[in-house]
């Protein structure tokens, strides 16, 4: 299906919750939220509403609906990782297990709040699926239409949950203009299971309130 083109008409789904956090990659000990919805961020609430292994998503553009507006948290987290090797090892052990009071740890997260996006974004059939994308794009308005998930989507992080539904027709971008810096666009991993990947990066730009995504190869860019 490699020569198939690109639909004219591209997939739509709009997007909105009270609180949102992508967070900026530079940004170490405390959080730090880009002032929209990245593609990588985009993509993952897609998938959430609808995937298959036949196919790909890639994010066309993201409509930022409501003005940009930020606010702090601050919250008392756990340092460690849970691990199932250790929490076997503790009850295999009878030992007392896992405390928080001496793993905590004070951190400041800068999120967005009320927001409301709508994601553009095209189904890419792998090289070897046979099936029209036509197919898995109805299925996908189907679930959207219907309110359907494997999971619920989030906005960032997995405590910040998102809304979804068809767009009505009524939604238009903010009129803002921002450089956004460098954002991640994908990661490409390495053949094989080492899990080992390489992230790719893109300089986003927030145009009229819209964010246009560029394209890059399944198997990355050039």
């Amino acid at each position: 299906m490699k020569d198939l083109p690109s639909t004219p008409h591209p997939l739509e789904v709009k997007l909105w919750g009270d609180f949102a956090c992508f967070t900026r990659p530079e940004m170490k000990a405390e959080r730090v939220s880009y002032p929209v919805m990245t593609p990588s961020a985009a993509r993952g609430a897609l998938e959430s509403i609808f995937w298959r292994p036949e196919f790909r998503w890639r994010v066309l553009e993201i409509l930022v609906l409501n003005p940009i507006r930020y606010f702090s948290i601050l919250r008392n987290e756990v340092n460690t990782r849970s691990v199932y090797r250790t929490a076997s090892g503790w009850m295999k052990s009878g030992s007392g297990g896992y405390s928080s009071t001496n793993d905590r740890a004070q951190r400041h997260t800068l999120a967005v709040r009320n927001v409301a996006y709508v994601v553009r974004a095209e189904v890419l059939p792998r090289d070897d699926v046979n099936q029209h994308p036509a197919k898995y794009r109805d299925q996908f308005r189907r679930r959207v239409q219907k309110g359907r998930c494997f999971a619920t989507p989030y906005l960032g992080c997995r405590e910040f949950a998102a809304s979804f539904s068809p767009p009505d027709g009524s939604e238009g971008p903010i009129e803002d203009s921002i450089d956004l810096g460098r954002m991640l666009l994908d990661i490409h991993y390495e053949p094989g299971d080492s899990g080992r990947g390489r992230p790719v990066f893109f300089d986003a730009r927030l145009e009229r309130g819209i964010l246009r995504v560029p394209d890059v190869p399944a198997d990355g860019p050039e």
